[in-house]
């Protein structure tokens, strides 16, 4: 019988791509979102890409304790993968309560059902954000844990430890965290991809939005940074090789090859881009021009971090295999496709 994986947050932009590609790899998949980020659009297109239409989906909120209980009540669950969390950097530092109750909240009434039911493999998305300013580059999954930047990266941090305690006190509860650097792109079929609700706050749908009209001019924050062109550094990860990740790790879990009860993978390209470079690879795989323009730094924003992925790759057996140029192709094709061109 096939294993079953609940996926939180399931009908947004990283758990859509994750969907796919466990149902790709024969696993049963139930999806719980309360849709306050996203709306059906990218399970919608799940269902297209899969051929299934029979997903179970839940309209529910993980800091409902009931709902949660709910869905495990109803599901025979293997594995948890927790997506249900608020991401944007700015808007956490401008809401910081928000965050606080919905990141944390959400993640232990999780691990709380996960441990009423007698345990559960629980793999959660963190976040290269927990690393702070890290002072030596690429970080490694030994780099330490710095003050976080943002409450955004302090609720993961926090998360993390609630995890790794939790492994730790309650029996046949097992933990993996994935510390994302930054997905972009959208699934080669153009039928999911990343699609925020009000104005962007990652760079690429920022991008993918002003090249087609929606935006006036991309803002571009901070060009005097002390990097080559004065723009920030990051690990762009394509979304489609990060939901591959998951897929890794889960298969890590229940095919019971873990080598520890908790352990941390960062899962990203190893190749650092600078924003500058990344609008210029854009303009040029897409052959157009954007409108852009330099603008004051952004807090929150650190000024460089990029993956050393040798864990993962040796571990996991996985590694990031698409280009940045395909995953800039296939934000522009996801793009299209949403204004029906």
């Amino acid at each position: 019988m096939a294993k079953r994986v609940l996926v939180s947050g399931g009908a947004g932009y990283i758990g859509s791509h994750v969907t796919v590609e466990l149902i790709n790899a024969g696993y049963e998949v139930v999806v719980a979102d309360n849709l306050s980020n996203c709306d059906m659009t990218c399970f919608e297109g799940v269902k297209k890409i899969t051929g299934r239409d029979d997903i179970p989906f839940y309209q529910v909120d993980c800091c409902d304790p009931d709902a949660v209980a709910g869905l495990f009540a109803e599901n025979e669950i293997d594995a948890v993968i927790h997506f249900a969390a608020f991401k944007a950097v700015g808007e956490s530092v401008a809401e910081p309560i928000m965050y606080y109750r919905n990141n944390l909240v959400s993640f232990l009434n999780i691990l709380e059902e996960s441990r009423k039911q007698g345990g559960c493999n629980v793999l959660f998305s963190s976040s290269a954000t927990v690393y702070g300013e890290a002072e030596v580059l690429p970080v490694t999954e030994q780099t330490p844990r710095l003050p976080a930047t943002s409450p955004y990266g302090n609720t993961k941090q926090m998360c993390e430890d609630i995890l790794r305690d939790s492994v730790a006190a309650y029996k046949g509860v097992k933990g993996i965290a994935l510390r994302y650097f930054n997905p972009i792109g959208a699934h080669p079929s153009a039928l999911i991809g990343e699609l925020p609700r009000g104005v962007p706050n990652n760079l690429v749908p920022f991008i993918t939005q002003t090249a087609i009209g929606k935006r006036e001019c991309l803002s571009i924050f901070g060009n005097d940074y002390p990097t080559e062109d004065g723009t920030c550094l990051r690990d762009y990860i394509d979304v489609v090789d990060l939901a591959k990740a998951h897929v890794a790790a889960v298969a890590r879990m229940l095919d019971g090859k873990m080598k520890e009860d908790y352990e941390i993978f960062n899962v990203g390209t190893g190749r650092p881009v600078s924003v500058s470079e990344l609008v210029n690879a854009f303009e040029k795989v897409n052959e157009l021009k954007l409108n852009y323009k330099y603008v004051d730094r952004r807090p929150g924003d650190v000024m460089a971090i990029w993956a050393d992925t040798t864990r993962a790759n040796e571990e996991l057996g996985w590694k990031a295999e698409r280009s940045v140029e395909d995953t800039l192709a296939s934000a522009w094709a996801w793009e299209k496709h949403l204004a029906g061109k």
